[in-house]
């Protein structure tokens, strides 16, 4: 699978590797084989699982539970070595850069797409798909330009935002 289709598919499912809001430490683990480093704040309310470029976050409870996640792409600009462990250990290749346009391209052409909101976030631009608790931050600065970091028109981040929800 291509980062392309993979970051179209989170789009579009709020999931990645079936995992997603909900999910526990221990579901993550069985989907993630991919080396990590885990950050507890001082009090232990908080559990960050750091992959390198992609990111998982958990509140506490009976067990550690997903609260949201990312994949800061723009660190690749700088880190092409994450890139090509997570294609080792994972099966997808992520590229040095990823454009807007190639994402919003892919998305266009899978079926249950969500709506996206375009929202100003001061140099960036965030499209926000409500209905999968996904969003996608933008460069809009026209004169960010490719090179240790991400240019203009290029995805910075992908986040899984939505708060849990009662079933």
């Amino acid at each position: 699978m291509t980062a392309i289709e993979f970051l179209a598919s989170f789009l579009r499912t709020g999931r990645l590797y079936g995992i997603g809001i909900g999910s526990t430490l221990a579901e993550v683990d069985r989907a993630v084989r991919h080396r990590f480093v885990d950050v507890v704040d001082e009090e232990g309310e908080s559990l960050r699982r750091d992959h390198g470029f992609v990111e998982f976050y958990f509140n506490p409870g009976d067990e550690w539970v997903m609260s949201g996640g990312s994949i800061e792409l723009h660190r690749l600009a700088s880190g092409l070595d994450m890139a090509k462990e997570w294609a080792r250990t994972m099966g997808v290749g992520f590229p040095r850069y990823v454009a807007w346009e190639d994402l919003r391209d892919e998305l266009a052409r899978v079926p249950g797409a969500p709506e996206l909101e375009v929202g100003d976030q001061g140099g960036f631009l965030e499209y926000r798909a409500a209905a999968s608790g996904v969003s996608v931050i933008v460069v809009d600065d026209e004169e960010e330009q490719r090179g240790y970091h991400a240019g203009h028109g290029d995805v910075w981040s992908v986040s899984l935002w939505a708060p849990v929800r009662a079933e």
